[in-house]
């Protein structure tokens, strides 16, 4: 369901990709998500990979914006040493992202006299004419 959007009854669990999360953290750099796939019953499937997921985050001028990535890893161990090349990879792309809304709110051109969202004669020297 991460990438599927549902509507209000379409609300369930899918029953065949169940996982127990674990966390990890180093309380310093970020953490590490580790989600165990299990079955119904609670069992751990052994059918299914385990998935290692790396949250960090990157202060900006409006504040903290959380980073999130997967690992490649096939253990905790891997998961630990590959940590930081897989959370550079996304902060910069999380950068790249940035600078290119940046790049494109600053490319928007504002006609004097007229206001984004169809609102015309509201810009400088415009004003609005009343009845």
């Amino acid at each position: 369901m991460a990438n599927e959007q549902r509507s209000i009854d379409e609300l369930s669990m899918d029953q065949a990709n169940l996982f127990r999360e674990e966390t990890v953290t180093d309380r310093q750099v970020g953490t590490i998500r580790i989600s165990n796939p299990i079955t119904t019953n609670g069992d751990n499937d052994p059918e299914r990979q385990t998935i290692y997921a790396g949250e960090t985050q990157i202060m900006t001028p409006m504040g903290a914006l959380p980073i999130a990535f997967q690992i490649e890893a096939k253990s905790l161990s891997e998961a630990v040493e590959k940590y930081g090349d897989a959370g550079k990879v996304a902060v910069e792309k999380a950068i790249k992202e940035i600078q290119e809304m940046r790049r494109e709110q600053a490319s928007s051109i504002v006609l004097p006299g007229s206001m984004p969202g169809g609102i015309s004669g509201a810009g400088p020297g415009g004003g609005f004419k009343l009845p």
